[in-house]
């Protein structure tokens, strides 16, 4: 396992929360006053991170990029030459299917990249490397997916990177080693602003193509306001995209 990915999740909530909660078990004694402020911040930072409003409110101000309206989808090929989908991890040997599988996230991804390759015609690049090192590749099994449930080929495999920076970055060799400068991107809406912004620092010009937003009215009893495990998954994802935002600039140039 990658050594920054042990930090993230162990600094990232819901880990950073509970290493507050330990901390206050472990100062109770030898610094209250410490012991309580950690215990607020912890408990409170748990109940914040488990309401769906939060995630609404939240992925509002992340979610940057409107969605691309289905009018424009046929004439797509007049302004962009590719679509490129992004990877979102797997599910390890799924008994069902015997074989790994796309997460629910890229399957959303891949969907919606296939409505869009079909109204316009451009050709399909997944762009997805190995999990932890083992094949097979992100892109692979979505590509097979494609093929085998959608019915649509996929020209392209990236099958590289392990960064959405990498991502952009093996990508745009591809293309460009095709004269290809131009691409609808298609990924999350949360994580579009930090895709979008690997993408252009790599030379492609982007059509952003959002898909699963989350700034929507939750529709949940009382508001949003009522604790819900699913709220504490979808802000971790949302609390990662204004990390890497942070990160990006800082680490890639």
């Amino acid at each position: 396992m990658p050594i920054r990915y042990f930090f993230k999740q162990l600094l990232l909530p819901p880990g950073g929360l509970l290493v507050l909660l330990l901390l206050a078990w472990w100062l109770r004694r030898r610094a209250p006053r410490l012991a309580a402020c950690c215990l607020v911040l912890g408990l409170g930072g748990s109940w914040l991170m488990s309401l769906p409003v939060v995630v609404e409110w939240g992925a509002r101000q992340i979610e940057r990029e409107p969605a691309l309206a289905e009018a424009q989808w046929g004439g797509l090929a007049q302004r962009a030459q590719a679509i490129v989908v992004l990877g979102a991890g797997r599910e390890v040997a799924d008994p069902a299917w015997g074989a790994d599988q796309p997460s629910h996230i890229e399957l959303e991804r891949l969907r919606y990249a296939a409505r869009l390759a079909r109204a316009s015609g451009l050709p399909l690049l997944i762009s997805g490397g190995l999990h932890y090192g083992k094949p097979p590749s992100e892109a692979r099994i979505g590509a097979e997916v494609l093929a085998r449930d959608m019915n649509m080929a996929t020209r392209w495999l990236e099958e590289r990177s392990r960064t959405t920076w990498e991502n952009a970055v093996y990508s745009a060799e591809m293309l460009h080693a095709e004269g290809i400068g131009r691409v609808v991107l298609v990924t999350s809406a949360a994580h579009m602003p930090r895709s979008r912004w690997s993408f252009e620092r790599n030379g492609l010009q982007v059509i952003a193509a959002p898909v699963g937003f989350m700034g929507v009215a939750n529709g949940r009893p009382l508001g949003g306001w009522m604790p819900e495990s699913k709220a504490i998954w979808q802000n971790g994802m949302l609390l990662n995209e204004v990390a890497g935002l942070i990160a990006y600039p800082l680490f890639y140039r």
